[in-house]
């Protein structure tokens, strides 16, 4: 089970009060009327699964019901660091795992 920390309520809580929500830090296309379907399509459809480093977002769902993001090791499944929605990561994969 993994332990997370809300960044919003400032407190580690069980896996369960969570849902996860995909990739986090996807653009919303500037101007959606002159979005072509093909790209529309790349933004809903398609998103990064890689084997490693990746910024999640996720959903406080029984707690203060607020997004933010997770940067977890996929393969290991620890949890590198959470922050609010709108902040930058501070474990980037050019900048390594370690902190």
């Amino acid at each position: 089970m993994l332990h997370i920390y809300c960044p919003h309520c400032a407190e580690t809580r069980e896996e369960e009060e969570f849902r996860p929500k995909g990739e986090a830090h996807i653009a919303r296309p500037v101007e959606p009327e002159a979005t072509s379907d093909e790209d529309w399509g790349n933004y809903l459809f398609f998103r990064k699964n890689p084997r490693g480093l990746h910024h999640e977002l996720w959903y406080h769902a029984a707690g203060c019901r607020k997004f933010f993001n997770i940067t977890r090791d996929t393969m290991s499944y620890q949890i590198l660091e959470t922050y609010k929605v709108g902040q930058k990561p501070s474990v980037t994969a050019d900048k390594g795992a370690a902190k």
